[in-house]
């Protein structure tokens, strides 16, 4: 039997990370596991903010990530998916409806078809240089009554569907793209960053409870809302934790290079006082949850969502973050849990989107690139369905 192995690919601004993964399947019982075969660990060079300004740099440290986890899981690498971040993520959203087709009017196929098409034509004017990365069906009514569950086979006249449209830059995802493929690796399928982190970091009781999980980043803060076991938004901002790195070198007239070490509680005594550093690394993400908020308050999700925020990213462990997150926020704040066997390759939670996206390409057809997002992701999409 052919062996399904899939790779998460995640050029994040500071590294490269590169997860293979295999299924196994127990003969006796049928059960199936996932077994990381290898990884793959590079600086990040040629990005700014998540954007490519320079490819070949951005190819030679895919190539030596590449290496890597080839080295480690004793296999070639040809294909890959590849997530996409950085601060040309955003949002659109659009209702659609449809006029249910049958004479006994019962709601088919076509007619969800119908519904998201006139959805995606509703929002289609924002999609100037923007490229459609994920389409997720928030709501549907039925003659303005809210559907809880799918609405395939039920009856009515009327179909409503509200829609979230995830999309980056067309110049961004294509120089990603480009750049990957330059390393000799053929693109499978692409998934928005936030949403291959929380494939692997949130629990399903914390999703259909609503909750928001925040990946601190190098330069930016990505987030993504749940409610009802649904995304409903995904944002990104330009702040990361390489801000506090720059305050506190303001803050002590430092270079760069001691600010880090500062930060990280390498250096400290007489010359930093801990307060002081405190202060700083305080004031910045107060900063970063008060963008938060004020997001969650446009969504008008502030308050009801029980399951609270979840941090996660290479600047989780700035501060006494947690706290930060509950008193900015008024909500139950607590870092990611990545839970994973003592003997894997992969150690912590700054993994998680390049594993997400290596168990999402398990959950599909990976013996043949494809294109088109509908046909790889509709079983992973099957769980955002009202």
């Amino acid at each position: 039997m052919k062996r399904r192995i899939a790779t998460g690919i995640d050029i994040g601004t500071y590294q490269v990370k590169i997860v293979v993964t295999e299924e196994l399947i127990d003969k006796r019982s049928g059960a199936r596991q996932v077994h990381i075969l290898g990884t793959g660990l590079a600086e990040s060079k040629g990005l700014r903010h998540g954007y490519i300004v320079n490819t070949e740099e951005v190819t030679a440290s895919i190539l030596e990530a590449k290496r890597q986890a080839e080295a480690a899981a004793r296999i070639p690498l040809h294909t890959g998916f590849l997530a996409v971040g950085g601060i040309s993520l955003d949002e659109a959203r659009a209702t659609g409806f449809a006029i249910i087709s049958r004479a006994d009017q019962e709601i088919t196929v076509l007619d969800l078809e119908k519904a998201g098409k006139a959805a995606r034509e509703a929002a289609a004017p924002g999609f100037l240089n923007r490229h459609v990365l994920h389409s997720i069906p928030i709501e549907y009514r039925i003659d303005s009554a809210k559907v809880l569950g799918d609405p395939l086979g039920m009856k009515g006249v009327r179909l409503e569907v509200d829609y979230l449209f995830i999309t980056c830059l067309t110049q961004h995802q294509e120089a990603l793209a480009k750049a990957v493929e330059d390393a000799d690796i053929e693109i499978v399928d692409q998934m928005a960053s936030p949403l291959a982190g929380s494939y692997v970091l949130l629990e399903g009781d914390q999703k259909m409870k609503g909750c928001v999980l925040a990946n601190i980043g190098a330069e930016t803060v990505s987030i993504v809302v749940y409610d009802e076991g649904i995304p409903i938004s995904v944002k990104v901002f330009p702040i990361g934790s390489s801000h506090i790195t720059d305050d506190i070198a303001l803050g002590f007239r430092i270079s760069l290079e001691e600010a880090e070490r500062v930060k990280v509680g390498r250096l400290s005594g007489q010359m930093y006082p801990r307060k002081k550093i405190d202060d700083l690394i305080s004031s910045r993400l107060n900063t970063m949850f008060m963008l938060i908020d004020k997001h969650l308050k446009s969504l008008g999700r502030r308050g009801p969502l029980p399951a609270g925020i979840i941090i996660s990213g290479g600047g989780a462990g700035a501060g006494s973050i947690s706290d930060i997150a509950k008193g900015s926020l008024k909500l139950p704040a607590r870092l990611a849990e990545f839970r994973l066997s003592a003997d894997t390759k992969i150690r912590d939670a700054t993994w998680a989107v390049a594993y997400g996206l290596a168990l999402w390409g398990l959950t599909g057809d990976t013996n043949a690139p494809k294109k088109n997002f509908s046909t790889t992701v509709t079983k992973f999409l099957q769980q955002f369905l009202p």
